[in-house]
Parts: structure tokens; C-alpha cells; sequence
């Protein structure tokens, strides 16, 4: 039976303005003054691009990533939110055809009832599809289902001059794989494809056990390797014997349905206090989250969101952190060096006194297919480690740290999580960058798509 899509609400044609705005990441670290101009049509984005006469634009969409991958400072922004029209879907096969600013959660709340589930969703539904293209997302089965790019049959790219490409693995492969994670340099995704995973309900059965210890914790997961979905979450702030300890959650899906929980059912309301996170406090959060869980476990049946995408029932919860925002640290280490890496990173938190609670532990075993995909090389398979990190004036220097101890193991960092990674660390951690740059000078001689964390890392 073939699915039916939604009637979308025809938008009047109108000419594109320009404004002046003040975009953030999702950390909030700061903001990036530049020209915006939010298209409705696609012909208003070929217009729009035309129209800034060269003067470099980078694609934000809505605005998830956690540093600098989607701002342009004194530049200007093409913002693709109103670029969401789900353009067509072939039931037998799974595809979805879909322009960049169509959300996951757009595609949640349409496909799930429907029997289907996007293959590889990060940890937020609010992040948009052409999002997903640029930074190669993963999510909690990334070991089994790989990355968002393994999933997509083709892309639409904008290229700088205005003309439109379609590239695949098959058709144009190098434009293809240097789009997938390039981080919007290559062009503006302005269509894609994606194969769509077949669930058989909107429920998961989900099974959480404390894990008394790093040790522990990496043995846990070994033996969790053929559950579909599996996530750690860590107290990134406890020492000895029970250094690296948390809860590890693997998922399963499950026959029948649940009630769809309420979207974003509690709010921030404003920015907490500077002094509300401190290492007392977050570690006080953290003993007593940990021991929520029973010790010989529990298994409950949830809603597939619940599980997925657990934050994004607190509306705003970036506000957590203050006014002053935060770094989100995220590294992925080779298996053989997670053990020594992962102690080591966790020792350098806890010295440091950083007041994570939000740190986050994925088993990856699939390499990506773009050129700037994390999962790519000789760090998979193995472990990821996600830290959320206070804005202090000690911030960046820990920062260095963590991207030393990551090199030094042979790891690499997430530049969809990233605002602090040295042009020195972008080269060793990202062997195919050479390539990469090659396929951008091409496509874009004049350089016109750029951003704050290309040029903070020297991507030309």
C-alpha cells in the first residue's frame, strides 16, 4: 500500500530579503553577525546566491550544530528552514525525497505511524536534513546502520555559479563523498534521497544497567554488539574504582504502539545561574542519576523518541548552562586505544573539575562515506566519548588538552560538536582532507562558500 504525504501549504513566490542577524550554535558560545536571507522556493535560493555578487554565504539550518560549522561572520547565511517540502515517497523501496530543510522530526511525525523510521537519527529530531548531509550524523546504532550519508541514494547541490548537480555514488561519486560531512563547503544541498528503515511499531523495549566502571563499561558494550540501538551515559566527574562508571542503555524495537509523548513537555525558562553548575553540585546530579537505575537493572517499553531523543523533551536545555554557553567535546577513539584514551580524557575532566553532566558513550563500527565523515579510517571501529563543557575562561585551554590526549591516541573530533580544534589537529585527524580541499578548489575556485570554522581551521 503505498503511504500518502501530507498536503503542504503553498507559499506565495516573493522576492528574497536580506537582514541583518545574529546567528548562534547550539552551544551558544557567542554570536556571528551577518547578511541572512531565508528562501522559500529554490529559484530564491539560486537568486539569493547570485545576488551576494561573491561575497561568501554558508547554509544554516537549524542552527544544531553545537560550534561554528554553520556560522559566517561578516558574511552571509542562506537560511534553508523554509526549504521544507517533502517532494515524494516510494512505499515499496522506503526512499524519501525531500528538500534540506525538512526536520527529522518532520519525517518522525509523518513516517513512524507508517511503519518507518529515518535508518540513523543523531540526538536531536530537530535537526534538519541537510544538516544530517553535512556533518554525515550518526546515532545510537551506528555500529549496525553506519551513518546519515550510507543511507542517502543522491543529492541536489547549488554549486557557487548557481548551477544545480546531482551526485551519487554512482554519478559524480568525488562530489558525492566530499559533500557527505563536508560541512557545507562543497555547495547547498537544495534536494536529497533517503532510504527510510522499516519498523514494525513506534515502540522500543529498552533495557538500562548500571556499570560500575570504564573497565566494565567497554566490556558491557562488547557484549551488547548485536543489540540494534546502544548508548552509555557516564559521570564524567567520579575518580577511582568508579572512574567512568554510568548507565548503559541497549533498544530493541517492539511490537505494538504507545502513546506519542508530549513535544518539548518542559521548558528552560531562562539562563540558569553561572555558579548553579558546579563540580559539587554536578556531582551530587550525577551519584544520584546513577543510582536511579536499580542495580540488577531495568527493561521498560518506550516510545521511540523517548529513547532517541531524550533531551529534546526539555524545550531550550542549552539555558542549562548560562548565558555564557558551552563547548560539546566529542571524540572518536580506535578500539585497541579506548581504554588508555578514554581514562585519560576522563582524568583530565575530572582534574580540571569541568562540571559535565551530560557525557555521553557510543560504540561505532562502520566507516563513513565522505572524505570528512568522523567515522572514517583507523579510529573505527571504536569507542566515541561526548562531553558537554561550561563556557569559563579555562575552557579552551582544557579543550587543547582533550584534543591532545585525543591525538595522541590516534582519535579524531566531531566538527559537528567542535569550536576549539587547531588547524594542526584538523590535519592529523583527517587524512583525506588533501582530497577534499582538491574537490572544493574545484567546485568553488573563488571560495565563496565558507564559514567561521572553515576558516578557524584552515580550510582555505
Amino acid at each position: 500500500m503505498n503511504l500518502v504525504l501530507p498536503k503542504l501549504a503553498v507559499r506565495a513566490a516573493s522576492d528574497v530579503a536580506w537582514r541583518s542577524v545574529a546567528l548562534q550554535g547550539w552551544g551558544r558560545l557567542g554570536s556571528a553577525p551577518c547578511q541572512a536571507a531565508r528562501p522559500e522556493r529554490l529559484r530564491e535560493a539560486a537568486a539569493a546566491l547570485a545576488a551576494q555578487n561573491g561575497r561568501n554565504i554558508i547554509a544554516h539550518g537549524a542552527g544544531r550544530s553545537y560550534g561554528d560549522a554553520a556560522l559566517n561572520g561578516g558574511g552571509a547565511a542562506l537560511l534553508t528552514g523554509r526549504l521544507d517540502r517533502m517532494l515524494g515517497f516510494d512505499a515499496a523501496s522506503g526512499v524519501l525525497v525531500a528538500e534540506p530543510g525538512v526536520t527529522i522530526a518532520d519525517v518522525i511525525r509523518v513516517f513512524l505511524p507508517q511503519g518507518f523510521l529515518l535508518p540513523t537519527p543523531p540526538g536531536t529530531a530537530f535537526a534538519t536534513l541537510g544538516g544530517a548531509v553535512a556533518n554525515d550524523v550518526h546515532g545510537k546504532n551506528q555500529h549496525g546502520a553506519g551513518c546519515f550519508g550510507d543511507h542517502v541514494e543522491w543529492l541536489e547541490l547549488m554549486l557557487a555559479d548557481g548551477r544545480t548537480r546531482r551526485v551519487s555514488p554512482t554519478q559524480d561519486p568525488v562530489t558525492f563523498q566530499a559533500t557527505i560531512g563536508g560541512i557545507g563547503l562543497t555547495g547547498v544541498v537544495t534536494a536529497l534521497a533517503v532510504r527510510l528503515l522499516r519498523v514494525p511499531s513506534n515502540a522500543m523495549r529498552v533495557r538500562r544497567q548500571r556499570i560500575g566502571g570504564l573497565d566494565e563499561y567497554l566490556d558491557a558494550f562488547r557484549a551488547a554488539r548485536d543489540a540494534t540501538w546502544s548508548v552509555g551515559w557516564v559521570d564524567a566527574l567520579a575518580g577511582g574504582a568508579a572512574l567512568g562508571r554510568g548507565i548503559l542503555e541497549t533498544a530493541e524495537h517492539a511490537a505494538g504502539s504507545v502513546a506519542v509523548p508530549a513535544e518539548a513537555s518542559r521548558r528552560m525558562p531562562f539562563d540558569a545561574p553561572g555558579f548553579l553548575l558546579n563540580p559539587l553540585s554536578v556531582r551530587a546530579f550525577n551519584a544520584a542519576y546513577w543510582r536511579r537505575v536499580p542495580a540488577g537493572g531495568e527493561e521498560r517499553v518506550v516510545h521511540a523518541n523517548r529513547f532517541l531523543f531524550p533531551l529534546d523533551g526539555i524545550g531550550g536545555w542549552n539555558r542549562l548552562y548560562g548565558w555564557s554557553g558551552f563547548h560539546q567535546f566529542q571524540c572518536l577513539l580506535p578500539e585497541a586505544e579506548a581504554p588508555r584514551g578514554l581514562r585519560r580524557l576522563l582524568e583530565t575532566v575530572g582534574e580540571a573539575g569541568a562540571a559535565s553532566f551530560l557525557a555521553v558513550l557510543k560504540w561505532m563500527g562502520r566507516e563513513g562515506r565522505g572524505m570528512l565523515s568522523f567515522a572514517q579510517g583507523q579510529a573505527i571501529p571504536g569507542f566515541t566519548l561526548a562531553l558537554d563543557i561550561p563556557a569559563r575562561p579555562c575552557s579552551r585551554a582544557l579543550l587543547l588538552r582533550l584534543e591532545r590526549v585525543t591525538r595522541d591516541h590516534g582519535g579524531r573530533i566531531y566538527l559537528a560538536k567542535d569550536s576549539a580544534l587547531s588547524p594542526q589537529g584538523m590535519v592529523e585527524m583527517y587524512p583525506r582532507l588533501g582530497a577534499f580541499q582538491e574537490v572544493r578548489a574545484r567546485l568553488d575556485p573563488a571560495g565563496r562558500f565558507s564559514s567561521d570554522m572553515s576558516r578557524r581551521l584552515g580550510l582555505g
